[in-house]
């Protein structure tokens, strides 16, 4: 008899199965030409990168659909992979060689990049380790990253090709620019952080005094004093009567002596300050767009590392641009052009690394052309365009859908997007310079050259030093990771895709840039689904952020954490380290022992229990406290259960039809076909909410199934047949027993996958599924699905009227005041009905163990003059035979109503002050109105109890 440890050890059960799975290759992607496939692209995370909760949430989505498709017999393959991630990685490095007093460019571009590969290949793989913990059935055989060979290859294909249809070009525009990094960055790389600063009101002359008005200046508010350097106009609002008539005349900038045109344009608020703005194209995003409507000069007055270049007075002249702001604010107060000068709160952006203030800032950058056709496309539409038709199409969908909304009005608003990083780190875009600035775009440096030679250029090459954005290369990974621009197996059979699952915050920067990409260059969608799951906060609602002390670490939930430990992960590396204080009484007061070990399955059963289709998850800690003792209950249960069918006969050898016929070798009860039924049901809404991806109620169907039906109703049941059924009752027990269970272990394994694979391997077994010693894991196992022809609605009626005989035993236990150790002789009366006394004999044995009386006296009527409390259960009167000593009875029956009184007239002295009702929550005043209703039912009961007794 196989000994099954008395207590669940999810650390013991993890660390053996884990590398067993991996070792035995079961997550390994098939691609039978018979079979159907699902699958499934990781996000990849950063090689920088350690698993957070929002990672550690989608994983359990993407395992639990993998897992579900594998046991269904799909071709499965669920892709992991690393971004290479240029920036974060390049600060990394460069961290740990200015430790040593060395710079990159102390190394010079090649050995750095060998320190990055260094760094990569001992510290790199640390979220994949930390995945493996979670249960991930990864196919790590495939796993990439995307500075591989394979990806580079398509990388650099795609650069070309794009080139080639005249959709990448070089050019001068805006963009994010960090002056610490000295790289442009992406959207997704900056930070509005919320600032108090000041709004300083500067007096710009008019070069002509005004005939009109008599105005001598006009007055422009400005968070930038700085940035006036650049200014090449001021602008009104077109149908501002108070200055349109000055529209066409100049003014002379401060501090520069230059002249500046008064322009008109809609974008002004006529009603917000002056009304008067001032025009800076190379160092605003608005103003940007505002110059190029009106053809207006672009003047960058920065350096790359932001201090104030040639094209600034002398005077402010390589100053930093924070330093020139104080000098230039001081000279504007000195000649009398400063107006007032407010207090202002406005959003600064800033780099997310770096936290240094991102400047716009105009440079020569590669871009890639959103809405342009490229040369020769048949489709004659643009990227953007055929990224839109796939959704608009159906090929496509959102889950939930309200988020197609949002994809297509940032489609409709596409601005070209600039793929170049001033980075050593990264995918090295390949374009070679001539000495007469000729550009020849290349697969390989050969492949340029035999360009330039063909065009009659015999010099050297000079190859561009910058590296492409990383989402350039993440966009790619739907297509380029199955070995595109080859033809394989994998592309046949995977692309596209079955679903992707992300967050709602990289729409813009990784889905919709996957679909462009991806329909651009094979024709087809990359994903069928995108199942766009919310941000994981805490119990309250809250964004985690180190800043508020609120994060948690996926694996501290598993493994268990000492307070020690977490205050210290909380409180070190604080960016404000006064903060530290009000965390550590935060983490004190929430976590005063520390953070248990749960386990992974009860860590992955919540985040399923959470994943409401367009909600942000509030974790809280405490459901996983539930989820552990549901893996505890499993664990119980099957202990049980094993030593009620290892070793006996559990009526599985014999599989004839007549077996199961009355008086036959097996009889099962309608309590063995009602759990058998019930268990029809919860397969048919499992598979439900699997196709419509509503892990919530996965979760839910069974939780209530394992704990409410085959625990506390179906187990008591069958130790009562096991005890006193016939020997043909008795194998059909063991039987139902032993088969639910397996069942129960197969349909759980895709959430809960450690716990169910460990107990299996013995259940199996036992159950008939398998042969004792064949090397066989649950994870190919088939999923269950649901036979309709087991559903049994005469049993699931016998079971509900037995529950609901069981719950009124209980109840009069309750009215009576009786212990759990007493037990009293219950009298059924029938009145007369056959089929009504047929069930109560039926029942008998389960009413005994289950409501904890000591017999079932079947009567036709009840006893005459008896005080004791009667239930009525579908025409069946309950009533429990008890001695009862009337005086000590009434007493405590007084003393109740006594009680209940005083709390009904608390209620209804508060329901009836209007200042209360008035004043406090809704929630509040709906809780004092049921705590009324419940009080005054109960007295009324206790009161006809007492009416008996006379």
């Amino acid at each position: 008899m196989t000994e099954l440890a008395k207590s669940f050890d999810p650390a013991a059960i993890e660390a053996c199965w884990g590398p067993e799975w991996e070792n035995r290759g079961l997550a390994k992607s098939t691609t039978d030409d018979g079979k159907p496939d699902f699958c499934i692209q990781l996000p990849p995370p950063n090689v920088t990168g350690t698993l957070h909760m929002g990672h550690a949430f989608n994983q359990t989505i993407m395992d639990g659909l993998t897992r579900y498709h594998r046991m269904k017999g799909y071709n499965t393959l669920w892709q992991p992979g690393t971004d290479h991630a240029g920036i974060a990685t390049q600060i990394v490095v460069e961290r740990q060689l200015a430790a040593q007093n060395i710079t990159r460019h102390d190394l010079g571009r090649e050995q750095f990049v060998e320190k990055v590969w260094e760094w990569k290949e001992k510290s790199g793989g640390t979220i994949a380790q930390q995945m493996r913990r979670m249960g991930a059935s990864v196919d790590w055989s495939r796993e990439y990253f995307t500075m591989d060979g394979t990806c580079s290859k398509a990388v650099t294909e795609v650069f070309v090709r794009l080139y080639e249809q005249g959709l990448i070009y070089r050019g001068q525009r805006l963009v994010n620019w960090d002056p610490v990094l000295n790289t442009a960055v992406s959207d997704l790389e900056v930070e509005s952080v919320e600032t108090e600063g000041s709004l300083w009101e500067i007096h710009y002359p008019l070069v002509e005094a005004d005939p009109v008005k008599g105005l001598t200046h006009l007055t422009v508010a400005t968070t930038r004093p700085e940035t006036m350097l650049g200014d090449t106009a001021v602008m009104v609002h077109p149908e501002d009567e108070r200055y349109q008539h000055l529209i066409g005349k100049k003014v002379t900038l401060p501090l520069c002596n230059r002249e500046l045109p008064i322009i008109a344009d809609e974008y002004v608020d006529k009603a917000f300050g002056t009304g008067v703005v001032k025009v800076t194209p190379a160092h605003d995003f608005n103003d940007y767009a505002v110059g190029q409507r009106h053809g207006l000069p672009m003047i960058n007055i920065l350096t790359l590392d932001a201090k104030v270049n040639e094209n600034g007075p002398p005077a402010y002249q390589g100053l930093d641009r924070f330093v020139a702001r104080a000098k230039i604010v001081e000279d504007l107060q000195a000649q009398g052009l400063m107006g007032h000068v407010k207090k202002h709160t406005l959003m600064v952006p800033k780099g997310d690394r770096t936290k240094a203030v991102i400047e716009p800032m105009l440079t020569d950058q590669w871009f890639v052309a959103m809405s342009k056709v490229g040369e020769n496309d048949p489709t004659g539409k643009s990227i953007t365009q055929k990224a839109m038709d796939a959704v608009a199409s159906g090929e496509v969908k959102f889950v939930p859908e309200q988020w197609v909304n949002t994809y297509n009005q940032w489609l409709n608003n596409i601005q070209d997007w600039c793929i170049s990083r001033q980075l050593w780190w990264g995918h090295q875009i390949p374009a070679w310079y001539g000495d007469n600035g000729q550009i020849f775009v290349g697969r390989t440096e050969a492949e340029a050259q035999a360009q330039a030679t063909r065009a009659g250029y015999t010099g050297r090459l000079r190859r561009d030093e910058d590296v492409l954005d990383t989402w350039f290369s993440s966009a790619l990974v739907p297509f380029s990771t199955l070995g595109w621009p080859e033809q394989t197996p994998e592309l046949k059979h995977f692309m596209p895709s079955s679903v992707l699952v992300t967050g709602f915050d990289i729409i813009f920067f990784w889905v919709a840039r996957m679909i462009m990409m991806t329909t651009h260059f094979t024709g087809q969608v990359p994903f069928k689904t995108v199942y766009v799951h919310g941000l994981v906060r805490d119990a309250e609602g809250k964004k985690m952020s180190k800043s508020v002390g609120n994060t948690l670490d996926p694996v501290d939930l598993i493994d268990g954490c000492s307070l020690e430990t977490l205050l210290e992960k909380r409180t070190t590396g604080l960016s404000k380290p006064q903060d530290a204080p009000k965390i550590e009484k935060r983490t004190r007061k929430e976590f005063p022992d520390g953070i248990p070990a749960y386990g992974a399955d009860a860590l992955r059963f919540t985040f399923a229990s959470l994943a409401t289709l367009g909600r942000n998850i509030n974790f809280d800690q405490k459901r996983c406290d539930g989820y552990r003792n549901f893996c505890n209950k499993l664990w119980n249960a099957t202990r049980f259960v094993l030593m009620n069918t290892e070793g006996q006969d559990c009526g599985l050898s014999d599989h004839d039809a007549d077996a199961c016929t009355p008086g036959g070798y097996l009889d099962f009860s309608q309590v063995d076909r009602w759990i058998t039924s019930q268990l029809q049901r919860v397969e048919a809404d499992v598979a439900t909410a699997f196709e419509t991806y509503r892990f919530d109620l996965i979760a839910q169907h069974i939780y209530q199934f394992v704990w409410d039906e085959y625990c506390d109703w179906y187990l008591e049941i069958a130790k009562v047949q096991i005890a006193n059924g016939s020997p043909a009752q008795q194998r059909a027990t063991r039987r139902t027993l032993v088969r639910v269970l397996e069942t129960i272990l197969r349909l759980a394994h895709p959430i809960i996958p450690f716990i169910t694979e460990e107990l299996w391997q013995t259940v199996s077994v036992v159950a008939g599924r398998r042969e004792a010693g064949q090397p066989a894991s649950l994870m190919n196992q088939a999923y269950p699905q649901c036979v309709p022809s087991r559903i049994d609605e005469q049993a699931e009626a016998h079971v509900a009227a037995l529950k609901a005989a069981v719950d009124a035993v209980r109840a009069l236990r309750g009215d009576m005041g009786l212990s759990p150790a007493d037990k009293v002789p219950l009298f059924a009366s029938f009145e007369g009905d056959a089929a009504q006394e047929t069930f109560l004999n039926q029942i008998a044995g389960a009413l005994m163990a289950l409501g904890k009386i000591s017999a079932v006296n079947v009567v036709r009527s009840l006893p005459e003059g008896s005080p004791a409390p009667v239930q009525i259960v579908g025409g069946v009167k309950l009533m429990l035979h008890v001695e009862i000593d009337v005086d000590a009875e009434r007493k405590r029956l007084a003393k109740e109503i006594d009680k209940l009184t005083i709390e009904i007239a608390k209620c209804q002295g508060k329901l009836g002050n209007q200042a209360f009702v008035a004043k406090a929550p809704q929630a509040v005043v709906d809780q004092e109105n049921a705590r009324l209703k419940d009080f005054a039912e109960l007295k009324g009961k206790l009161e006809e109890q007492m009416a008996k007794l006379g």
